[in-house]
């Protein structure tokens, strides 16, 4: 795709919500489609549909590469995946086993949204075939029980040589990419044209502010070297990156990641993207950040205060002239009982405003 198809969907007025799952929920039978990828497919059409989008953006699960690795890895029981953490470097015998069971055939959650994105890409042909994975840094996360320490050392300067936790961090990260990689290039043969990689992780709480106005490379060494990689691979691929972090951030992180060059960047609310439009290159589209987190509640903000908001946010970013596409700050995810909120404040994001 070319840059400038986003920078024309940003200058006609795009706005939609990151919202699939919301139109998947409607569905009695939503664990079953899931497992299914041309039905998973239909569904995430209808919702580019009715959130008036030509992005066709898959529902959000950031645990599918992680229970991908530990198939491959073997003799972890589904149920513990979500919890389960290395507690110590993977071996070298468990690291081949992971690279080389990766290489076979994907879980069949991960293999339906493959399919989903080939159903967008061979049944509508107006949508965009967007894939999407969990990042590199965050898949880490997920992998150890306590990051946030060995990733301070590295800050410190340690480095794998110097300190096994450290060497630990330095092993999965790169597990990590393999896995993401295999993700992306199955995705990306179906037919992605754009790539969303979501890295909520990269942010201050698991790197330190305080190290990297010191000077530390600690999150070029943690994160943004690990992205740059498949960054290199989508643009081998001519896929495009939708990069993603709903994640406490300072100036500097907001920097490297416009440093990846995705033609869209999209962050948490809790960045004020007007402010942030000095530091993104306008020929990067800023995406979002009306607080979806809250959606599931009127008591923290009605349609009403969705459309207000997204009216303040439309008038603050036409005052920068940097490109821009209302959306959410992240996935709007269903919640049992609410779904007629979270719906219409779904909405309010197409329409209101």
């Amino acid at each position: 795709m070319n840059r400038d198809y986003y920078l024309k969907l940003a200058q006609a007025g795009l706005r939609f919500p990151v919202g699939a799952d919301l139109v998947l929920q409607e569905h009695p039978d939503h664990e079953e489609i899931l497992r299914d990828g041309a039905r998973l497919g239909a569904v995430v059409a209808e919702a580019a549909r009715r959130f008036k989008t030509p992005l066709a953006c898959p529902v959000m699960d950031l645990m599918l590469e992680k229970a991908l690795m530990l198939h491959a890895l073997g003799g972890i029981a589904e149920a513990d995946i979500p919890t389960w953490h290395f507690h110590a470097c993977p071996t070298a015998a468990e690291i081949a086993r992971i690279r080389q069971g990766i290489q076979g055939p994907l879980d069949p959650r991960l293999q339906a949204n493959v399919d989903a994105v080939r159903h967008i890409a061979q049944h509508h042909p107006d949508l965009v075939p967007v894939g999407m994975s969990i990042g590199p840094f965050s898949l880490m996360t997920k992998l150890l029980a306590e990051p946030i320490t060995p990733v301070y050392l590295a800050g410190a300067g340690l480095t794998g040589e110097d300190e096994p936790e450290v060497k630990t961090v330095e092993t999965v990260l790169e597990l990590a990419v393999a896995v993401i990689s295999r993700s992306f290039q199955a995705q990306a043969a179906a037919g992605a044209k754009l790539f969303f990689v979501a890295e909520p992780a990269a942010n201050k709480v698991y790197i330190s502010p305080n190290q990297m106005a010191e000077g530390s490379d600690v999150f070029e060494r943690m994160a943004l070297k690990y992205m740059r990689r498949l960054k290199a691979q989508m643009d081998a691929a001519g896929v495009d990156l939708l990069f993603h972090c709903c994640g406490e951030l300072v100036d500097e992180m907001v920097r490297g990641f416009a440093s990846l060059r995705p033609a869209i960047l999209s962050l948490g609310s809790s960045r004020q993207l007007w402010e942030d439009a000095a530091l993104v290159p306008k020929d990067i589209v800023l995406y979002g950040n009306l607080p979806s987190k809250k959606f599931y509640s009127d008591d923290l903000i009605t349609v009403a205060g969705v459309e207000t908001m997204s009216r303040e946010f439309l008038a603050k970013m036409k005052a920068t002239g940097h490109p821009y596409i209302l959306g959410t700050e992240c996935d709007v995810l269903s919640v049992k009982g609410c779904e007629r909120q979270l719906l219409a404040k779904a909405m309010a994001v197409v329409e209101g405003g």
